[in-house]
């Protein structure tokens, strides 16, 4: 065994080398397989003396499981807090499978993404209060956990896992802090090597020292696989690394690691962090002894860390969370190592700059001292965690060594005081901006440090009289520095006066920060709370407190807000406006402004009330004012500069409101006789008052403990109703009415504005519910004893003498020498003696001592010889003036309450006068609740009249306007047909359509002659009713769009927003803006909304996004050429398309002929082929083009656009697909429209706005006009290849299988391009004959396509239709058959008809329903009732001159259908399609199944890795809504080349998946991202909501998120409705900043 350290190191020193440095390239697989196999296999079978699987999974057997769950978290994995108080602290957290087997899933909790590394708290007894196991880490009750896991092993297993774990342990230490680079530790020198000596200046590594350290990081990878096999092997290895070597302190392997942290490089920390986690921070023993060793070495680490310049996720020191967060442990730590006092002296030692007196100094504050500022505030942190948790007991030691760290707090916080002080700027404006920012992040960083210092004094007496001492010490020695601008003076005012110093606020230095006045402020308001002021006064010093003295630096720090409010600091910039906003903020307020107030609480409830309002007059440089004799004559301010006038109105305001402040704010525990949750109730309440909030505004406004709580949860339900949201907006909580009585104007917290608009909320509420508007101060808590005499303040002289000042001022119109809001404070000031003796009336009821008599102190009039009058003098004189209007209500309150108090007093208790004030209150309501039903009563009435007089109205109108159509109707039986010879027919004012331009507003009727009129559209490329996405995208050049096949793989279609205007119009609109974009790339180079260069532009009316119009059109005439035989002849049909036959191949010849002619080399073989046109064929006539120039103009414009964009082409009118785009489009939105209107269950006709209205009848009218603008030719060779598809043509090379075209679009096609042909044709057969022809062949040849391709496995569960579709059963029956003759074993049997009539039935109906609309838009018939309701079978069959057994298509006509029926099954398309073919029966696609918990889906964002680099997580994991692909969205990655630009990989999936639109949800965001094109995007709320109905974009609040179905189905309506890029178009145009972000790298 002695020989093993060297005969390891040979074995490494020979292969390490070999496989780690194999050749110049690396080759990681390589690596992967050589080194388990030669390195660690040796390792293992030595370790297990055996074959190590077997060895290793003995051990697993024997080894009991673990408690301790200690699963570390990948980057971005879900993790769990509990909101209850189950855990110790917020740091407790557990991984999303512990969570769902543990109690706390029913508890409120916090889901948040982990950054890294930490690892779940379950089984850890120390981390919950409540419930620390899940059900997988339950222990069992039998086994006693305690014993020794080492006593499973045997000792020989002990001693070899012991010598392996030194030796490769040692190793791998060694190797990973090796600072030498050309050679090795001594036994690693590889055998033999040979290399030149002299070192090159650059710092190249010897390969094979490289080799070994990426070996040593794979032995500690093996070592934490190895220990996971048993606790006994974990154990050791601690044992090994916590082993002291031969040199004494830190001379272990695992102190080795710690202090050279800062020396590796990152991988190499993460993988020993990863060990460290998984065998000390595992084992409880071990762990206690890590820990020590790592508050010993706490500086030495803390000082590596701030120089070094990696992320703290990357330091050792970032695994303090996981031990200072044990209650135990850190105990244990303050007293043994004292490691409180040395983490304060550590963040001390590091902030060096201090000005003369002592303090901190950030000023010429560098970038490189903000970094290392940022970087020590973790030390911060350190000390939160160490003191989370309060100590239930104290021993002598924990005290000694708390107060001890308290005293180095106070060290810190003398250092604060007064920090960054600031003097008012006088004539010109400051320079620079003095440096802020870092004295208020250290501030907010202490705040919940502060807060938690007090706690722990609360929790025990002795420690609380300790540091009230020890603080009051410090201050005392602050206050001994401060004697700049403070000479002696004394003040006299109302027959008192008091000796004090002069001090100039705006004159004179002062700081905003004085955290040792306000701990202080805290510690006495525990006295009061704890009782023990009033149990130990013996042990306090109260006695030698000097009252003027502790509120001398906060009354300065008010006095300076108030200035700054009357604008006497404008001079001073802006880092003064933020301090002071900072001050008052929800942040930093509970140890700033609320302490600073609490502080004048205390000291003036030492002292006489008239001396403190005589030095708060002094401070706040208006004693001068309220002093001199004549001081109710308004001291002749006449006189006075207009500025200094105002800004002392304003400080008498701030004044006063600090009086209101002072006697008024008692809500906080030891301050007044409340509880905790009072004080948060009332905040709650407050704003509320504001208006009714979401859960997220008030969680924002409350403020938060170091938990991240503020208890608002326990509380609300008290004094709020939650009212649920609907598919937009947040679920709102609204004030219960009987809270309002809270109520208080002047709440400390309200900013101006919140205040202003609160009083206008709640005297709206008041008028409402028809009560007196005015806002009485609320009854308020009784004072703690040792506050109690602050209610003196009231009564005192001093006061009263102000109040009658300003009422006195009051009774002249101001002149601008008094304010409004004055006289409301001081009537609020009176309103709360007047309170305040009605509760101490109530309450001396039992103990008589009533001392406070304000009623007597407001009617007494002054001394002689002034003999000033009362203040209820001055009220009652005040009641009647009329510039007084708005403070009547209050002012009459007052004199109402006074009469009550009297009667009170003179112990009559005025209960009469209270019943009768009832009485009379309770008559005026009823009468006016009595009024109010009157008036909705006759309101109503008068509508409902309204509606009954417009009825007949109504009906007259619709009479006189046409009565030959409601005669028409009657006379066809009212059968109405829209295709076909019978089809209903336009009368002429059903064609005259007249419209309003919305450009130049004048009227206009359309005719195929007129000036154009046309719709702003816009087209684009759409895969939503795909059903094959797979699709690789077709080349444009080449790609001929004639037949569309079934799977809709990509369609173009058309939107409109339905505003008409003059094309003239339009065209000046867009030449506008053309230019506007020209003069605006010129000035600024950032997007706009929409692409000019892409012809876009927004409508001039509602701004929706668009890139063409289309022209609109009247409905064609049509004569009725056909004999009026009404029975449908299908003889006829046979001899029609005999007709059409010969037609078709004359055309044809003629068309060979031309080519040919053209190519010049006539053919002789030509003539043969030559076919003569049967009668009235002429096939050189070129029809005239009905339509006026501008309508042709438009008709190409709308043409050429629908091409360049389904194509993704540049715009060439004369190309032969134009036309082909534009029915592909026609037939792909009606489709859409079609599905769209199944799956919001709506009918067919009467559902559809009236924007798709117009789009959909001016689309199908342009596509039946749009070949007269193209080359005829062209449209009759596309019309001869689409009937050739139809009815097979052998002449015709080319012609798809008919399982491949889909049958919609052919039909359309059809419909539209034979015009061109019909054009040459006089020989009397109709058009609308035509069209009927080509429906029902269509027809049966959808009916093939579905038997051929659509027919399911049959359902055993036959129903027998009772006999009434029989009929269609057997035919159906039939004609299956009469294909698999045809196709012979290709098509299965199937034997039942009535499933085989269900599948022709479902798979036909969308196409009948596409059908019924496009020729209702074509021919304009009106459609049936029937179909203006959901059922329609017969009903649309009828309408579309079908029979509603569709078989008999082909029954009645067989002679014509049976050799078309060959011609198809004979294409050897079809065997080869029946093996491959695609489900034919049109589903609406939806967008993916989303999991209702968001967790879920965060857990299958953190296991997806970048597909490019290397199993790397992705920082930005995107969801696509439409096919469910993950993406890595946002990084280099996965960026690829579309088109010439680097795109993201949302971008370049959107164009493989969405034709250009992208639906995604971004997981970590929790936001749904929406993009369209390169360069348009916007983000979208998420569909996903927590219990207070709102989402929580970025996860910041970390609440529980479920899926909310309404709001998915809002996101699915917008992508099926083709509204993403519309969407996108008004968000960008709503907020500019959307417009700049590059949204092509998403």
């Amino acid at each position: 065994l002695c020989n093993l350290p060297k005969e390891v190191y040979q074995h490494l020193a020979c292969y390490v080398p070999k496989i780690y440095c194999l050749g110049p390239n690396l080759n990681p697989q390589n690596e992967d397989l050589l080194a388990p196999l030669l390195l660690q296999s040796p390792l293992e079978w030595y370790l297990c003396g055996e074959e190590p699987s077997v060895g290793l999974a003995k051990l697993e057997q024997n080894n009991q499981p673990s408690q301790l769950c200690g699963h570390v978290f990948k980057v971005g994995e879900p993790t769990y807090s509990c909101r209850y108080s189950c855990a110790a602290d917020p740091t407790c957290v557990l991984c999303m499978q512990c969570f769902l087997g543990s109690v706390h899933k029913e508890h409120r909790y916090r889901m948040t993404t982990s950054g890294g590394g930490g690892f779940c708290d379950c089984g850890d007894t120390e981390a919950w209060k409540k419930g620390p196991y899940c059900q997988k880490h339950e222990p069992n009750i039998s086994d006693s956990s305690q014993k020794d896991p080492l006593a499973n092993l045997s000792d020989e297993m002990i001693a070899r896992t012991y010598n392996v774990f030194s030796i490769i342990l040692k190793y791998a230490v060694d190797m990973l802090t090796w600072e030498k680079e050309d050679e090795l530790p001594e036994g690693l020198e590889p055998p033999n090597t040979s290399r030149q000596t002299k070192p090159l200046r650059v710092q190249v590594m010897h390969s094979s020292v490289v080799a070994h350290q990426c070996f040593a990081l794979k032995a500690l990878t093996w070592l934490g696989q190895i220990i996971r096999y048993s606790d006994a092997l974990r154990r050791i290895l601690c044992q090994v690394g916590l082993q002291r070597g031969p040199e004494g302190e830190n001379s272990s392997l695992v102190d080795t690691l710690m202090l050279c942290d800062s020396k590796m490089w990152k991988g190499a920390r993460n993988v020993y962090h990863q060990l460290f986690m998984s065998s000390l921070l595992m084992d409880t023993k071990y762990k206690k002894l890590f820990a020590i060793q790592f508050a010993k070495n706490y500086e030495r680490l803390q000082s590596d860390y701030v120089k070094d310049d990696h992320d703290r996720e990357f330091s050792v020191t970032d695994l303090s969370v996981q031990m200072f967060t044990v209650p135990s442990l850190a105990r244990m730590l303050i007293t043994e190592e004292n490691l409180m006092t040395t983490i304060i002296r550590t963040f001390m030692d590091h902030l060096r700059h201090r000005d003369l007196h002592g303090h901190f100094q950030f000023e010429r504050y560098t970038a490189q001292q903000a970094f290392k500022f940022r970087r020590v505030q973790s030390l911060i942190g350190d000390l939160k965690y160490v003191l989370i948790s309060r100590p239930t007991e104290w021993t002598d030691q924990l005290r000694e060594k708390y107060l001890e760290g308290f005293s180095a707090f106070l060290e810190l916080l003398k250092c604060m005081q007064g920090m960054d002080p600031v003097v008012r700027q006088v004539g010109q404006h400051i320079e620079m901006e003095p440096e802020w920012e870092a004295a208020f992040t250290l501030q907010m960083k202490l705040t919940h440090i502060i807060s938690m210092m007090q706690e722990w004094c609360s929790s025990d007496e002795r420690v609380l009289i300790e540091a009230y001492k020890k603080c009051l010490s410090a201050l005392t020695h602050c206050h001994s520095g401060f004697t700049d601008g403070e000479q002696p003076i004394t003040l006299s005012m109302c027959g008192h006066s008091v000796d004090t110093i002069r001090y100039c606020v705006s004159q004179e230095k002062v700081s905003i920060h004085l955290p040792l006045s306000r701990l202080l402020a805290g510690l006495h308001a525990l006295l009061s709370k704890t009782e023990v002021a009033y149990r130990f006064p013996e042990l306090l010093p109260l006695s030698e407190l000097s009252p003027p003295m502790l509120i001398e630096h906060p009354l300065r720090c008010l006095v300076l807000c108030a200035q700054v409010h009357a604008g006497m600091w404008r001079r001073n910039g802006f880092s003064l406006v933020n301090q002071i906003y900072y001050y008052h903020n929800v942040k930093c307020r509970v140890e700033m402004f609320d302490k600073d107030l609490s502080m004048l609480q205390a000291g003036a409830s030492m002292m006489d009330p008239n001396h403190f309002l005589m030095i708060m007059l002094s401070r706040f440089e208006l004693y001068h004012i309220f002093s001199s004799a004549d001081c109710r004559k308004r001291y002749n301010r006449e006189n006075a500069n207009k500025d200094v006038v105002q800004q002392n109105n304003t400080l008498i305001e701030e004044m006063l409101h600090l009086v209101i402040m002072i006697v008024g704010e008692r809500y906080t525990a030891g301050v007044g006789q409340v509880e905790c949750f009072d004080e948060i109730r009332r905040e709650i309440v407050h704003q509320l008052c504001i208006r009714p909030m979401a859960h997220s505004e008030l969680v924002k406004a409350l403020p938060e403990n170091e938990n991240k709580e503020t208890g608002m949860e326990r509380v609300i339900d008290s004094v709020a109703l939650f009212k649920k949201p609907g598919v937009t907006g947040k679920g709102l909580y609204k004030l219960r009415p009987e809270s309002a009585k809270m109520f208080n104007l002047y709440f400390h917290h309200y900013s101006r504005a919140d205040q202003s608009k609160a009083e206008e909320a709640q005297r709206k509420i008041k008028r409402q519910n028809g009560e007196d508007s005015v806002l009485p101060p609320p009854v308020l808590p009784r004072f703690c004893p040792l506050f109690a005499s602050l209610v003196n303040i009231l009564q005192c002289d001093v006061l009263l003498g102000i109040l009658g000042a300003v009422l006195q001022w009051a009774m002249e119109p101001s002149g601008g020498h008094w304010s409004e809001s004055m006289l409301q404070r001081v009537l609020h000031l009176i309103g709360m003696g007047l309170v305040e003796e009605q509760q101490h009336l109530l309450s001396s009821a039992e103990d008589n001592d009533t001392n406070f008599n304000f009623t007597l102190k407001i009617s007494r009039p002054g001394e002689a010889p002034a003999n000033t009058p009362s203040i209820l003098a001055l009220l009652e004189t005040l009641q009647n003036a009329p510039h007084l209007e708005v403070h009547k209500d209050m002012i009459r309150w007052i004199l109402k309450v006074k009469l009550i108090q009297i009667s009170l007093q003179s112990h009559l208790i005025g209960s009469t006068v209270r019943d009768k004030d009832k009485a009379e209150r309770k008559r005026k309501a009823e009468m006016a609740r009595l009024r109010r039903e009157k008036i909705m009563a006759q309101m109503s009435e008068m509508q409902r009249h309204f509606i009954n007089e417009n009825k007949e109205l109504f009906q007259q109108s619709l009479e006189e306007l046409d009565p030959s159509t409601s005669s028409t109707l009657d006379s066809c039986d009212s059968t109405l047909f829209c295709v076909g010879p019978r089809r209903w027919r336009a009368g002429g004012s059903d064609r005259r359509q007249v419209v309003t331009c919305i450009l130049c507003q004048e009227e206009q009727e359309i005719r195929i002659d007129g000036k154009a009129m046309v719709l702003a559209a816009f087209v684009q490329r759409s895969t939503v009713m795909s059903k094959n996405r797979k699709r690789p995208p077709h080349n444009p050049d080449k790609y001929d769009p004639l037949f569309m096949h079934p799977d809709l793989s990509f369609g173009t279609h058309t939107g409109s927003c339905g505003h008409i205007m003059h094309s003239h119009c339009w065209q000046r609109y867009f030449e506008a803006v053309q230019a506007k974009e020209q003069r605006r790339q010129q000035r600024l180079r950032v997007h706009t909304s929409y692409d000019v260069e892409n012809g876009e532009f927004l409508c001039p009316l509602c701004e929706c996004l668009s890139n063409t119009v289309i022209p609109l059109l009247p409905l064609t005439k049509t004569s009725c050429r056909y004999c009026n035989k009404h029975t449908l002849d299908f003889d006829l049909q046979l001899q029609w398309l005999n007709i059409t036959s010969l037609q078709m191949k004359a055309l044809l010849s003629a068309h060979r002929k031309a080519k040919a002619a053209d190519a010049d080399g006539v053919d002789d073989m030509d003539g043969v082929n030559d076919c003569p046109p049967p009668d009235g064929f002429k096939l050189d006539y070129t029809p005239k083009n009905p339509y006026s120039s501008t309508i042709k103009e438009m008709l190409t414009t709308f043409g050429t656009a629908t091409y360049k964009v389904g194509l993704k082409v540049h715009p060439n009118e004369q190309d032969p697909r134009v036309p082909i785009m534009c029915w592909g489009s026609c037939a792909y939105t009606i489709q859409s429209i079609e599905r769209l209107l199944v799956d919001e269950e709506k009918p067919l006709f009467g559902s559809l706005p009236c924007r798709q209205d117009d789009c959909l009848s001016s689309l199908t009218r342009f596509g039946s006009a749009c070949w007269t603008v193209s080359s005829h030719a062209t449209v009759q060779n596309h019309f001869i290849r689409l009937l050739a598809a139809l009815v097979p043509d052998p002449r015709v090379e080319n012609t798809p299988c008919i399982l491949d075209i889909d049958m919609f679009h052919l039909l359309v096609s059809l419909v539209l391009s034979h015009p061109a042909v019909f054009s040459l044709d006089s020989s009397g057969l109709s058009a609308d004959t035509a069209q009927l022809y080509f429906l029902h062949l269509v027809t049966v040849a959808h009916i093939v396509q579905i038997l051929l391709s659509s027919v399911p496995e049959e359902v055993q569960m036959e129903q027998e239709s009772g006999g009434a579709e029989r009929e269609e059963e057997e035919k159906v029956c039939m004609f299956y058959n009469t294909l698999r003759t045809h196709l012979g074993s290709g098509l299965r049997e199937v034997d039942s008809g009535w499933h085989l009539w269900c599948c022709v039935k479902a798979g036909i109906l969308p196409y009948l329903r596409a059908a019924a609309l496009f020729f209702h838009y074509l021919n304009g018939a009106p459609a049936p009732p029937e179909l203006h309701s959901v059922g329609e079978w017969e009903a649309l069959c009828g309408y579309l001159c079908l029979p509603s057994n569709l078989l008999q298509l082909f029954y009645n006509n067989r002679e014509l259908m049976e050799p078309v029926l060959h011609g198809w099954c004979s294409h050897p398309g079809v065997l080869q399609g029946l093996q491959s073919s695609v489900a034919l029966i049109r589903e609406s696609n939806h967008l993916i199944e989303l999991p209702g918990d968001y967790s879920a889906l965060i857990n299958q964002a953190s296991s997806f890795t970048c597909p490019k680099s290397g199993g790397d997580k992705s920082r930005a994991p995107t969801l696509c809504l439409v096919c469910g692909a993950m993406l890595c969205s946002q990084s280099y990655c996965c960026q690829s080349e579309l088109e010439g630009v680097d795109v993201g990989a949302c971008t370049a999936h959107t164009f493989a998946c969405g034709a250009g639109v992208g639906i995604f949800l971004r997981v970590r965001e929790s936001q749904v991202l929406f993009l369209a094109g390169k360069t348009k995007g916007c983000f979208y709320a998420p569909p996903y909501l927590d219990d207070y109905g709102e989402t929580d974009q970025g996860l910041r609040r970390g609440n529980p998120l479920h899926l909310c179905q309404e709001r998915y189905r809002k996101i699915q309506k917008l992508w099926r409705q083709h509204s993403i890029t519309e969407e996108i178009g008004h968000a960008q145009e709503a907020n500019q900043t959307l417009v700049g972000i590059d949204w092509q790298h998403l």
